[in-house]
């Protein structure tokens, strides 16, 4: 099935949506009266968010980097910037290019500030290596993104969304919907890591912050994606041509082996993680990410995190209370509250 690029205004349809997909309305959004009221809290949640990367005190950093670092932690450092990078400059123009074939404008609304949330990502890395790397070395960093292995661990992901680009049917916006939380949900987290295993050992903190800060974004980006799939799926039972849970099962099997295959590489000579810890905790990420779109898990009994001295950073599950601190000025300040009432208790 086809789905419609919709009209930015048409002021002879009511103004409530009916369905996600392929429904007529007037594109003016009044939040007091929208189908989805699951979507207002994500608006709120996303909003609490908020921050950018100005806020954090890189001094620390920049005199770490070259007298506490080794060279491989440098160059792993520089390697994984450069991976990062290519992950948040594709995500938002997914984003935005999703919610133009979405007829609920509070949907629509909540991809937008997702989109420009993956944007500050964007802008993170860029300020991180700015901080701490001679202009040089930052464009080398940044050129990673382009090199073969970097680029077909992406492939499988950025393919899907090509695929709904190029031909904007239902099973297609499915299928790049659910590479999205594989993208934000799995291929972030090996990364992550090296920059939390840093500040456990009190190097470049002020890094792991705002690493600490993105992952925190990316977990409502997450549940916003799954909460469109699970709809897409409920509204269009008939129209959707393939098994959505094999699929799913599939993709996120191929995806985790990819995470494991390349965290093995670029972390192998940092001595402090335990690569098959990783692996459990990448099996983990992939049964949780799964649980969220209803699908059944891949690995059999891996329902607990592997690494859990991670949790110190950025906690996850029912206990997530979304605090941001700042380690330099020890100021603490609340993300939106996530309670039961807006249903992420399931992150």
């Amino acid at each position: 099935m086809k789905v419609n690029r919709v009209k930015l205004f048409d002021p002879s349809k009511e103004n409530q949506s009916k369905a996600v997909i392929n429904e007529q309305a007037s594109g003016i959004l009044n939040w007091e009266d929208i189908k989805y009221p699951q979507f207002y809290s994500i608006y709120k949640a996303l909003l609490g968010n908020f921050w950018t990367p100005f806020e954090i005190n890189m001094t620390s950093d920049t005199k770490q980097y070259n007298s506490v670092l080794t060279e491989t932690e440098r160059e792993a450092f520089r390697n994984i910037i450069g991976l990062l990078a290519i992950l948040d400059s594709v995500q938002p123009k997914f984003f935005g290019s999703v919610q133009n074939y979405l007829s609920d404008d509070s949907i629509r609304s909540c991809l937008i500030v997702a989109a420009q949330q993956e944007v500050v990502h964007n802008h993170s890395y860029s300020y991180v290596l700015s901080s701490v790397e001679h202009e040089k070395n930052q464009d080398i960093a940044f050129q990673t993104a382009r090199k073969k292995e970097v680029y077909e661990r992406n492939a499988l992901i950025i393919e899907h969304y090509e695929n709904f680009l190029n031909d904007s049917t239902i099973e297609n916006l499915l299928k790049g919907l659910i590479a999205s939380i594989i993208l934000e949900g799995i291929n972030f987290y090996s990364a992550f890591a090296f920059f939390y295993n840093l500040a456990r050992h009190q190097k470049m903190v002020g890094t792991s912050t705002m690493i600490s800060y993105i992952q925190r974004d990316e977990n409502p980006h997450q549940f916003l994606t799954a909460q469109i799939i699970k709809l897409l799926i409920e509204e269009n039972k008939d129209e959707i041509g393939f098994d959505v849970e094999s699929f799913a099962q599939s993709l996120f099997k191929e995806a985790a082996e990819k995470e494991n295959e390349w965290s093995r590489f670029i972390l192998a000579d940092i001595p402090e993680i335990d690569l098959d810890e990783m692996e459990g905790y990448i099996q983990y990420r992939a049964n949780k990410c799964l649980s969220m779109i209803n699908v059944a898990p891949i690995y059999e009994g891996v329902n607990e995190n592997s690494m859990k001295w991670i949790r110190a950073y950025v906690s996850e599950g029912d206990d997530q209370d979304l605090t941001k601190t700042d380690f330099f000025e020890q100021k603490s300040r609340q993300y939106a509250k996530v309670t039961d009432d807006n249903g992420f208790d399931d992150l």
